[in-house]
């Protein structure tokens, strides 16, 4: 893939992974909750991307040591060089049904931090920063699929260790920083707003499952199956 096309997609993967319901959900709330607390309306865009900043760096961290780690086995390296496709398919597939609704992935609870979050909640920026890292660590099963399913494949057949999921990264906090404006200007938009992601995120999460699925079926029949297509 070209680095133009690979970047594109890793922000867009980002943005969808920030806008899925269960996410989204959490990171409003987060939001609102750190705004509330460190008072003036300038300081709630800060706090929202210092929340993104956390919530970011904590999706980098974790995809350069996944991709990292599989580049760096000679054996796994080389394996993905020659067998990349065929397990790409698959993998599509997977993550596309989950985006569809078609498969549950019951071990991604996505629970909240409890306690911990109130206090986080309350220690300013750097709180705000530490509650969007561990966030970031609570995937949901849309989230998982994106990440897992969408970033690190096209992340290892890239080789890009921190480019394109530093851009992933980017992708999810754009949408949490445009809320973080929102409620700075008053908590009237902050429904209509929340609305408007969620019916976006409705469509657009639809029709990139079903890119993928579709993806996923032409390498399974092109790599697995044998097919000239």
């Amino acid at each position: 893939m070209e680095p133009l096309a690979a970047g594109a997609s890793a922000l867009w993967l980002g943005i969808l992974t920030s806008i899925s319901p269960c996410p989204l959900a959490s990171n409003l709330a987060a939001v609102s909750y750190v705004g509330r607390r460190v008072g003036a309306p300038h300081r709630v865009v800060l706090a929202g991307v210092a929340y993104s900043l956390g919530r970011a760096a904590t999706y980098v961290i974790v995809a350069f040591v996944v991709v990292t780690s599989l580049l760096s086995v000679p054996g796994v390296s080389f394996f993905l060089q020659q067998r990349m496709n065929q397990v790409l398919g698959p993998v599509l597939i997977v993550a596309g049904l989950i985006m569809l609704g078609g498969l549950r992935l019951p071990w991604f609870e996505g629970r909240g931090a409890g306690a911990l979050e109130a206090r986080l909640a309350g220690a300013g920026l750097p709180g705000a920063a530490a509650l969007g890292a561990i966030f970031a660590l609570s995937f949901c099963p849309v989230s998982a699929g994106l990440f897992f399913g969408g970033l690190l494949p096209l992340a290892t057949t890239s080789g890009s260790r921190l480019v394109l999921p530093a851009i992933y990264g980017i992708g999810t906090g754009l949408p949490v920083v445009a809320l973080a404006g929102v409620l700075a200007l008053g908590a009237g938009g902050i429904g209509r707003a929340f609305d408007a992601l969620t019916r976006f995120e409705r469509v657009a999460g639809r029709v990139t499952g079903g890119v993928f699925v579709l993806a996923g079926i032409y390498l399974v029949l092109m790599h697995i199956v044998g097919l000239s297509l």
